[in-house]
C-alpha cells in the first residue's frame, strides 16, 4: 500500500451544530411528509423526488466561520433532512470525512482477500475512502434508488469515481438484503442500512446477519452503523438508542458472545464482528496497514459481550471518541 500525504481533515463534528446521519434508505413509497428546513447555513442545490426518497442536496458555505463542515456537500434524505453523505468538492485530493466513513476504510488489512460488500451504497462516502487508500481493493455496492445515484453521479463526482476505478468498483441497484452473491465471495461487508431515518427493521433479526456473514469467507469480517440516540427516526416508536441495542443483540446471536467490538462515533455506534482486535502486536500490526490519518480509530474499539439475560456488560476501559 502506498500512503499518500494529505491535508489535515476537518475536526470531529460538534453535536450541537451538524450531526452525521446514516447512509442509504430503503422504502417502498415515496414520501409523503413535508421536508424539514434547511438551517441557514446549508444552501440548496438540489431537490429531487423518486418512488423511494425525497433527495436534497446541499452545500455548506466555505465561508461559514468556525462551522466544523465549511466547503462540505450533503447528500440529505427524509423529512428530517438527515445527512446520508458528504464530500468536500474544493479537497478533491483528500476523501477523509473525520466521520464514520473514515472507520469503514480501516477494515480492509483485517481481512482474507481484498474485496468488500457495501450494502447501502449512497453516493459513495465509504467507497471514496477504501479506493483511494487500498490500490488493490475492489468495491461492489448496493444501493435501491438509482434517483440517488443519479444525483450523486451529477454532484457528488461518482461518475468521474466509477472511471477511474472501473476494474475495482461495481454498484448494483437493488435490495441490498437480496444481494446475489456467491457466499463466501467477499472478504469483508459494510452494512450502513436505514429506513425512515432507522436502522433497518430486518438488521433487529438474526437471520439477516446470518444470511450477509454468508457472503463473506471465512476469517472475513462485517462492518456495521448501528446508529444510536442521534438518529430521529420518522415513525413512532423506533427510538435509536433501543434500535441499536437490538441490532446489537441480533449481531450478538448471530456471530457469538464476545465476538463482536464497538467503537461511540458522537452518539453513534460502530459494531465489527470478529474476535476483538487487542492484543499489542495485532493492533501494532493494524496500524501499520493503515496510512497515518486512519490509525487512531484502532485504539478506540472495545469488546460487546452480553450477560445469559441478554443484557449488555459495562465496560468502561475504554474511553469513547469524542465524536464526529
Amino acid at each position: 500500500m502506498t500512503t499518500i500525504a494529505l491535508p489535515v481533515p476537518p475536526p470531529p463534528l460538534p453535536s450541537l451544530i451538524v450531526r452525521l446521519r446514516p447512509s442509504t434508505v430503503r422504502t417502498a413509497a415515496a414520501r409523503t411528509s413535508s421536508p424539514h428546513p434547511l438551517p441557514d447555513e446549508l444552501q440548496l442545490v438540489a431537490d429531487v423526488r423518486s418512488p423511494h426518497n425525497h433527495i436534497r442536496v446541499a452545500d455548506v458555505s466555505p465561508r461559514a466561520s468556525g462551522h466544523p463542515l465549511a466547503g462540505a456537500r450533503l447528500l440529505l434524505l427524509d423529512a428530517p433532512g438527515n445527512i446520508h453523505s458528504i464530500s468536500f468538492p474544493r479537497r478533491p485530493h483528500c476523501p477523509l470525512t473525520s466521520t464514520y466513513f473514515d472507520v469503514f476504510a480501516t477494515l480492509p488489512p483485517l481481512l482474507p482477500h481484498p474485496s468488500l460488500a457495501v450494502l447501502g451504497f449512497g453516493a459513495g462516502s465509504a467507497a471514496r475512502v477504501l479506493l483511494h487508500f487500498f490500490p488493490d481493493l475492489s468495491v461492489h455496492g448496493w444501493e435501491i434508488d438509482p434517483a440517488v445515484l443519479a444525483v450523486s453521479r451529477d454532484f457528488f463526482g461518482l461518475a468521474e469515481l466509477e472511471e477511474s476505478h472501473a476494474a475495482r468498483l461495481f454498484i448494483h441497484v437493488g435490495d441490498a438484503l437480496e444481494a446475489k452473491a456467491v457466499p463466501g465471495s467477499f472478504g469483508g461487508a459494510l452494512v450502513d442500512l436505514f429506513a425512515n431515518g432507522s436502522v433497518l427493521p430486518e438488521l433487529q433479526e438474526a437471520e439477516t446477519w446470518r444470511r450477509i456473514g454468508a457472503m463473506v469467507a471465512p476469517g472475513g469480517r462485517v462492518m456495521v452503523n448501528c446508529g444510536g440516540g442521534c438518529v430521529e427516526a420518522e415513525e413512532e416508536g423506533r427510538d435509536g438508542e433501543a434500535v441499536k441495542d437490538a441490532t446489537l443483540r441480533a449481531l450478538t446471536v448471530a456471530f457469538g458472545n464476545s465476538m463482536v467490538s464497538l467503537m461511540d462515533v458522537d452518539e453513534s455506534c460502530v459494531a465489527m464482528t470478529g474476535p476483538m482486535v487487542s492484543a499489542p502486536e495485532e493492533m501494532a500490526a493494524w496500524k501499520a496497514r493503515l496510512p497515518p490519518e486512519l490509525r487512531q480509530y484502532v485504539d478506540l474499539w472495545r469488546v460487546h459481550s452480553v450477560t445469559k439475560h441478554g443484557f449488555p456488560e459495562e465496560n468502561s476501559s475504554q474511553e469513547n471518541h469524542p465524536g464526529c
